[in-house]
């Protein structure tokens, strides 16, 4: 009876710090293999609505060809998935949007990174986790071809060119946004300064707050006003310490005159008292 070509599945491989290792192939073809780390995302720290404890898978190693639309679905085949986040290094929540257009964001640095996988149920955790590792996940398929080679650079190429009418666009749309906030600042700073209201004599008026408690915000104006008057004060001591130099020095260039007026009167005894001594 010949021996059976079929290979039995392995157990999961579990490593220190309780990762798990998986090993991914660009195609099914491939003859290498990559593997990454997973392990169930513990950290309280970093806790935040984005990346609940329960249900949020850290991984590590991953590839620069794998984008977090591949990641997800690779990892779609353990249970729904959320959201994924990639970063170049672990560290609390930061949007990975930004609020300027893509005209204006420099480009991410291509290399290996880490991840958060958000599931929508806690059980896809631990069907990632015991996934064996002679099983490996395929990057690029024929339902989900990731680019590569030639293809990927043409690609790349397309994108980075930018239409003129859609840069305009995106530049009005960011002086609307900066004339607005100018706007907003100088009416802040106008209320400010209503409210800091001085006298003549130098004091302050307080205003009752919203929820009837007085007190007196510390705002940039009032800080600008104490600021001038140290500002005076320090001019006055440094006009006083000038004119007690002034007078320092006066009486040192007196003293000065005085040992040279005496200076020149020894050397002039010294030349009445020299005498020719041939012996």
């Amino acid at each position: 009876m010949a021996p059976s070509k079929t290979k039995h599945a392995e157990k999961a491989c579990v490593i220190s710090e309780g990762f798990t290792v998986l090993s991914l192939k660009f195609k099914a073809d491939s003859d290498s293999q990559h593997n990454i780390f997973v392990k169930e995302h513990l950290v309280r720290a970093g806790q935040t609505p984005q990346r609940p404890l329960d249900t949020t898978l850290f991984v590590l190693n991953i590839p620069p060809y794998c984008s977090e639309g591949t990641l997800k679905e690779i990892f779609s085949q353990f249970g729904p998935v959320k959201s994924v986040e990639l970063r170049e290094k672990p560290g609390s929540f930061e949007p990975s949007e930004s609020k300027l257009s893509k005209y204006f964001t420099p480009a991410q640095k291509q290399g290996f990174r880490v991840g958060y996988i958000v599931f929508t149920n806690s059980h896809s955790i631990t069907k990632a986790k015991l996934h064996p590792l002679n099983v490996p996940l395929l990057v690029s398929t024929e339902q989900r071809p990731v680019l590569t080679g030639l293809n990927k650079w043409i690609n790349q190429y397309k994108q980075s060119i930018t239409e003129p009418d859609k840069l305009q666009k995106a530049v009005d749309a960011f002086m609307q946004d900066y004339d607005k906030e100018k706007e907003q600042e100088a009416e802040r700073q106008k209320e400010e300064a209503e409210k800091q209201q001085e006298d003549e004599e130098g004091w302050t008026k307080v205003i009752r707050g919203k929820r009837g408690a007085k007190a007196r915000p510390h705002t940039e104006v009032a800080n600008k006003r104490v600021l001038q008057k140290e500002s005076r004060k320090s001019k006055e001591l440094i006009n006083f310490y000038t004119w007690q130099q002034r007078n320092t020095q006066k009486e040192y260039i007196a003293e000065l005159r005085k040992k040279f007026e005496e200076d020149k009167q020894r050397i002039a005894l010294l030349r009445v008292q020299r005498k020719f001594r041939p012996y």
